[in-house]
């Protein structure tokens, strides 16, 4: 890993590098995306709020389930993904959902509070998670459930962890410190049990998902994969920066790596993740 994530990183460039592999990013999570809304058993007519919701792919399911009298709002601090999820509902002509540009950690949107909260890995990067998860419960009624998922250890996500270890052979990267945003920093299952009971929910469950991560998006090729991690993942923005010779060497031990996981359907890496469930206090 390289350095910590923070809320307003996704409202700029890395809202932006995940707008340019939209595509990839959605088919890459559609496995555990999949798992945390079948999990959720959302039901007809209820209100949800969808945090962190990108480009609107879980928004849009999570309004199928809620139809015909429920309603779902995708919220994001990202101006750029805010838009294309409006933009992609419309060319849909979906019904039942909205778009907010909002900071869920802090800001108060239209219509709560809701009877569900919703996030795949839309969490793990407030500066200020317990002041953040007070926050978010004031948005759920009394008894309502939030769903959300989030990466298990660095060590059981090889397709980050083991890239990154790929690049760290060439170059120091820099490694940010424990509970700093970022990926894995709600990882632990016991401070994210005491995390989530110290902010006011209960009834706390923390279900293990275990599957592929299809990197750079189902059926992408060695290279395809490689290009997608240099452009979107965090030290890409290091191997950026090295001078051209060591540069080459770190994107072909990349590629070898990447090539040592190919399966016909793709880059096959494993991947980790918990299906946290909590209800308001």
């Amino acid at each position: 890993m390289s350095e910590p994530l923070r809320t307003d990183d996704w409202a700029g460039e890395m809202g932006q590098r995940w707008l340019a592999n939209l595509d990839r990013f959605e088919s890459m999570m559609e496995p555990v995306g999949d798992a945390l809304l079948a999990h959720a058993k959302f039901e007809p007519g209820q209100r949800v709020l969808d945090i962190g919701c990108g480009g609107g792919g879980t928004t849009l399911a999570i309004a199928g389930a809620v139809a015909p009298a429920g309603h779902v709002l995708g919220l994001d601090v990202s101006p750029v993904l805010v838009a294309e999820a409006r933009r992609r509902t419309r060319a849909l002509a979906a019904q039942g959902l909205d778009y907010v540009l909002a900071d869920a950690s802090c800001d108060t949107p239209q219509g709560a509070p809701f009877d569900r909260l919703f996030s795949r890995f839309g969490v793990m990067f407030f500066p200020d998670p317990p002041k953040a998860f007070a926050h978010l419960a004031t948005l759920l009624k009394a008894g309502g459930r939030f769903d959300f998922a989030c990466w298990t250890p660095l060590s059981e996500n090889p397709w980050m962890g083991a890239l990154a270890e790929v690049v760290r052979a060439h170059i120091e990267l820099p490694v940010p410190p424990p509970g700093a945003p970022g990926p894995f920093s709600l990882a632990d299952e016991t401070l994210l049990r005491q995390l989530l009971q110290d902010s006011g929910y209960s009834q706390v469950s923390c279900r293990r998902w275990q599957g592929p991560q299809w990197l750079g998006g189902k059926g992408a090729s060695v290279h395809q994969a490689a290009e997608f991690a240099l452009q979107s993942m965090s030290f890409g923005r290091v191997v950026e920066a090295l001078e051209p010779t060591l540069r080459e060497r770190v994107e072909a031990d990349i590629v070898a790596f990447l090539a040592r996981h190919h399966t016909p359907e793709g880059i096959a890496l494993d991947a980790a993740a918990w299906l946290v469930t909590a209800y308001r206090t």
